[in-house]
């Protein structure tokens, strides 16, 4: 049975589970937030708060900005977004495309600390005149908008029967809303709430110890601080959820069921079938779905971000792809490709210094380690060609200057199957392996990585070469052959040239 909510622009699928199983409605609201977000203009336009021309700026994980500048866009506002940089870029994108103007701020901030995306807005309201931070965390608009709205939807749609509602938590504002009024008209009915791990929502606090404040990948959802907005003593019990599951979850509601949802709507489907266990035969549980992946075609819908993330279902094919998984090297090793061991230099080597290294050796890239051992990156032949030519550093500059920070590393048990698909993107990685050492007796072990070698394109493909099967041997040698064509395409650039651009 197919179902509309209007009012949220939202699709409820009622899915009969077998005869064992309680009935679950899944409902699917891709702009269940427009509402809450332009009741919260509007009731501030009644009160004189706002007016048009005035700039208006609010710190989001994105779709809570999308409603906000949707509505400031069609009731003449300036509209600022601050938001942490884990954000999807189809969200930046829908942003820009409203007009909004964008600060992105790291992942990692606290909270209450001024580089995060609330302390950039606070600190932006008190620059700008005439701004004003409507603030979804604490504005009682949002649950009321989700009181009068969503609830109301919600039970005419069910006929005014819930037994059991499952609602995720980011500002709180939904859930608050909607248990509210179902507590009001339905007693009985249990609130479930969702809450991904390293998020701090759930109670009892005991539930949110493992990996406390940790990053993690879902977006939407959870929070290092507790909304004002969100009370917690409407729901009856909350569920965690990881990464992992949630977005092979969300895989699956889309290719199964044909629902083009979001991560956070898979986070929802897993808290959903972990709490309907309690069910009796014949109890409707419903569970709202928050998000789209209208703001995620280039994360957890892309089967290489998957792969990369290590969310692989490979009886369902998500997150599986390419020759490279199925031929007759694909669970050889790195340790298979005998790599020489690497020279390492110090930040303070001068590039001059560096280059002469990599003349002399005949290598593309130096691993760059500090005096402890560290890894600090990468200097590459191409990148100390392009600054010396431009200017823009001298033969005298040290090495720390020119560095990529940003590389892979892989270690000797890594199968070649997944060193080839990181060869997709990247032209070099590092190969590492970790030493434990002691300071004193009693004291615990430090672990340093180091670096092993360096594994490029070339690397790969000698190996593939020298090792194939003969041709026709159980069909391998023609795999071998196609596989070997594909992971050389591009790799005569150089991996120091590639790393470059």
């Amino acid at each position: 049975m197919v179902v509309y909510v209007p009012w949220v622009c939202a699709l409820c699928v009622c899915v009969c589970m077998p005869s064992s199983w309680p009935r679950l409605t899944w409902s699917s609201s891709p702009l269940v937030l427009a509402a809450a977000l332009q009741r919260m203009i509007l009731d501030a336009e009644r009160s004189g708060r706002i007016k048009k021309g005035d700039t208006l700026i609010e710190p989001t994980s994105g779709n809570t900005g999308i409603g906000l500048a949707l509505t400031a866009a069609v009731r003449g506002y300036e509209m600022i977004i601050t938001l942490p940089e884990k954000m999807s870029q189809e969200k930046v994108d829908v942003l820009k495309g409203l007009g909004a103007k964008i600060y992105r701020t790291p992942t990692e901030a606290a909270f209450d600390s001024p580089e995060s995306h609330i302390g950039v807005a606070k600190k932006l309201n008190e620059e700008i005149p005439n701004s004003h931070i409507l603030d979804q965390y604490s504005n009682p608009s949002n649950p009321l908008a989700h009181y009068e709205g969503t609830a109301e939807e919600l039970l005419d749609q069910c006929d005014g029967r819930i037994d059991m509602i499952v609602l995720s938590a980011g500002t709180g504002g939904t859930l608050t809303g909607i248990a509210r009024k179902l507590k009001k008209m339905l007693p009985d009915v249990i609130v479930v709430g969702v809450d991904p791990v390293g998020s701090i929502l759930a109670e009892p606090d005991s539930l949110n110890d493992l990996n406390r404040l940790q990053s993690y990948a879902v977006e939407g959802i959870g929070y290092d601080f507790i909304p004002k907005v969100l009370d917690r003593e409407l729901v009856d019990f909350w569920v965690k959820t990881n990464d992992h599951d949630s977005f092979i979850m969300a895989r699956r509601l889309i290719k199964e069921e044909g629902l083009l949802c979001g991560g956070s709507s898979g986070s929802a489907v897993v808290g959903a079938i972990k709490a309907a266990r309690m069910l009796k035969k014949g109890q409707r549980c419903v569970c709202l779905l928050p998000d789209s992946v209208r703001n995620y075609m280039s994360k957890f819908l892309n089967d290489d971000w998957m792969w990369r993330r290590g969310h692989v279902d490979s009886t369902r094919g998500i997150g599986v792809g390419g020759p490279a998984a199925t031929n007759w090297w694909s669970d050889r090793t790195v340790s298979d490709l005998t790599l020489t061991t690497p020279f390492t230099v110090r930040p303070t080597v001068t590039c001059k210094d560096a280059v002469d290294l990599l003349a002399s050796q005949g290598f593309d890239q130096l691993p760059v380690v500090d005096d402890a051992g560290h890894i600090k990156g990468v200097v590459t032949e191409g990148n100390l060609t392009a600054k010396l030519m431009a200017g823009r550093v001298s033969p005298s500059t040290p090495v720390s200057e020119v560095l990529f920070r940003q590389f892979r590393q892989v270690t000797m048990s890594t199968p070649l199957s997944m060193l080839a698909r990181l060869f997709d993107n990247d032209h070099f990685v590092l190969v590492v392996t970790t030493q434990k050492s002691y300071s004193s007796a009693g004291a615990e072990p430090t672990e340093t990585s180091v670096v092993a070698g360096v594994a490029t394109r070339i690397d790969l493909l000698k190996y593939l070469t020298k090792n194939a099967p003969a041709a026709g041997a159980d069909g391998e040698g023609a795999a071998a052959e196609e596989t070997t064509a594909g992971a050389g395409a591009g790799a005569g650039a150089g991996a120091g040239a590639g790393a470059s651009e």
